[in-house]
Parts: structure tokens; C-alpha cells; sequence
């Protein structure tokens, strides 16, 4: 138990936390979004079918087919599903375990992470940014860096007592994959297969996990509002409660999870350096009536002093730069700073191009 002082010292972090056993049992008024704004349930499509790539052939004589897939997945919406990718379903399951654990202990031995600082190395939060955020959205999250997996682990949380041997080994597979699926990306954009990890300059692995409780009210709010990953590529373990969603021609889709599959999305970044050739799309996530759901995704980008911009060998007189370079800490503090706004921090980057 940690000390009412030190509770003070958060903020009354407990009374904000969604977890915290009371939050959400009804949908107080700084979570209902403007009724232009709110998920339309009737509107949500659940038939359509995500691309499953089978990464079993990856290394094997088939590898440009499989190449020429995830090329297609990444100019058709940047996402897609994969399976037989190499992680144990031990590990995962693990994860999942471990994750849920930590959101049901007494939220005293959480709140001692907690902190409404976005850049904040190791944290407890909720919402997205409770200084910024005019909507809050109906989630609690722990995020932490994660690679290399010594660097970070000691400032994990210590409760669960199992959590830093658990996440640690899980770290270390999503790290494998990362590099797998990264060096067939670069070689779908025509490229070396270090390409991308290259010139991410010294690359960083964030694991989050994601707690949205069950809500009395789906239809007033968000688990996450509208927007796209900032960072390089994301890899979300959704678990077997449906939630997660993606803007697709103009209309949000379900997408399904399917058991031991990974969703993989393409960050901003990559749409950046492909001079928009692969896509981020917008996402969003919605609430569950009846039961918590957890998700897990891990982001992988660039370093903060990596100076981002299209690809030498994507910019011509027929495709020209579409974006001006920057350097990547100003795109996570524009990101951070503004809140969850569908795509329009990559939208301030635009070269507005003479007809």
C-alpha cells in the first residue's frame, strides 16, 4: 500500500483512474463525446475481411510472394493480420494473463506509476492526455520501453511479481518479429532488408497495455478515439474481445480477432518515408457492455534525434516529396501535445503540390 500522501502527490490519481473499481459505472459527463463525434454502432461494417498473411514461408523459396502480400496489405490500408509468425502461444498467452492480473489488483499498487506527463518514460495514465483531452476516453494504460530489455526492466512494475520475467520474454519475441516483418517491408518498397531499421538510427520498442472496462453506455464514447500510430509500425495483441476498428473507404470496420494472429499497423512513419505509397490508417477503439477488454500493442520507430522524410528513391519528377523531413521528437511532441485527432498531425507535414 502506498501512503495517502503519496496518493496526494499523484493528483488523486486514484479517484481518476477508470480501474479503480468505480469510474465506470456510469458514464460521467467528461466522457461523453459531442453527438456528431460518437461511435455510430449501426454504422460499424463486420463482414468485411482483413488480409491474414501466413509468415510461414517468409524465409523460405515462397518469400517474395509473401513479400508481394504485405506490399499489397500496406498500399491497400497499412492493415492486415498475421499468423504462424513465430511467437509461442505460451508467450502470449502469458502476456494477456500478466496484463489482466496487473489491472486487477487494488489500484493502490498501481497509482504509484501514475502520471499525466505523455512523455513520461514508465507510466500509469488514463484517457490519452488528461491535460489536453476536452473528451476523455474510457481506458487506463501502462506503456514502457522495452528494448533492450536490460536497459528498461528494472523500472517495470514490481507488482505482479511475475510481470518483468513475463513481459521480458515477450518483449524479446516481439523484438524478433519486429525485425522479420520490418526487413519485408523494406524489401517491399524496393529496398535492402535493413533499410528501414537503419534509418530508424537507434529504433525503440514500447509495450502498452490497454484496460477499457466493461460501459454501461457504448454508444456516448471511446475506448480511443479516432487517429493513427505516430510511430513506425505497431504489432496489438487484442485478445478475444472485439473492440478494435479501422477507417476503411470511408467507413469504420470491425476488425475480428482471430486467436494467436497479431494485427500489425503501419505507423505515420512509414507512410512518411514511402512519400504516402503505404498507408497509416485511421483506427479507433470501442467499449464493450458487458466485459473489460485488454489489448497490447507494441510501437516500434525511430529514435528521437532520426531526421524523418520520403525516401530518396521514392521521390521523382511523378512522385514528388509529399512531405517536408523533420526530426522525430517534433512529431511525438505535436502528437502528444494535440491528442488523439484522426490524421492531422501527419496533415501538418504535407508539401502542398502545385497542379
Amino acid at each position: 500500500m502506498i501512503s495517502t500522501a503519496h496518493v496526494g502527490s499523484n493528483l488523486n490519481a486514484v479517484d481518476k483512474l477508470m480501474s479503480n473499481g468505480q469510474n465506470h459505472l456510469h458514464v460521467q459527463d467528461k466522457y461523453v463525446f459531442p453527438p456528431g463525434e460518437r461511435p455510430d454502432m449501426s454504422q460499424v461494417c463486420h463482414s468485411y475481411t482483413f488480409p491474414v498473411i501466413d509468415l510461414k514461408d517468409l524465409d523460405g523459396p515462397h518469400r517474395v510472394k509473401v513479400v508481394n502480400e504485405i506490399k499489397r496489405a500496406c498500399e491497400e490500408g497499412g492493415f492486415f493480420q498475421i499468423i504462424n509468425h513465430g511467437v509461442p502461444e505460451t508467450v502470449m498467452k502469458s502476456m494477456m494473463d500478466i496484463a489482466k492480473e496487473f489491472f486487477e489488483m487494488p489500484v493502490e499498487d498501481r497509482v504509484c506509476l501514475y502520471s499525466e506527463d505523455p512523455l513520461q518514460v514508465v507510466r500509469v495514465s488514463t484517457s490519452f492526455n488528461v491535460n489536453k483531452d476536452i473528451f476523455f476516453n474510457w481506458r487506463d494504460s501502462l506503456r514502457h520501453p522495452c528494448h533492450p530489455v536490460e536497459e528498461f526492466i528494472n523500472s517495470w512494475p514490481q507488482k505482479s511479481a511475475l510481470y518483468r520475467e513475463i513481459a521480458g520474454k515477450y518483449a524479446k519475441e516481439i523484438r524478433v518479429l519486429v525485425l522479420k516483418l520490418l526487413a519485408a517491408i523494406s524489401e517491399a518498397l524496393g529496398q535492402d532488408s535493413d533499410y528501414l531499421n537503419e534509418n530508424f538510427g537507434k529504433p525503440s520498442l514500447v509495450l502498452s497495455i490497454n484496460y477499457y472496462p466493461a460501459c454501461p453506455n457504448l454508444d456516448l464514447t471511446f475506448g480511443v478515439a479516432p487517429h493513427s500510430d505516430p510511430r513506425g509500425i505497431t504489432f496489438l495483441m487484442q485478445g478475444d474481445v472485439s473492440g478494435l476498428q479501422e477507417l476503411k473507404d470511408g467507413k469504420w470496420v470491425a476488425v475480428e480477432p482471430i486467436p494467436n494472429a497479431f494485427v500489425v499497423n503501419l505507423g505515420d512513419q512509414l507512410q512518411v518515408i514511402s512519400n504516402g505509397r503505404f498507408k497509416s490508417s485511421e483506427h479507433r477503439a470501442i467499449t464493450n457492455k458487458t466485459t473489460a477488454r485488454i489489448s497490447i500493442p507494441s510501437f516500434y520507430g525511430p529514435s528521437f534525434d532520426t531526421f524523418i522524410a520520403p525516401a530518396a528513391s521514392m521521390v521523382d519528377e511523378e512522385h514528388p516529396a509529399l512531405y517536408r523531413g523533420y526530426k522525430f521528437e517534433e512529431y511525438m511532441r505535436a502528437f502528444f501535445s494535440q491528442g488523439l485527432k484522426s490524421k492531422s498531425i501527419l496533415d501538418h507535414y504535407k508539401i502542398e503540390i502545385s497542379p
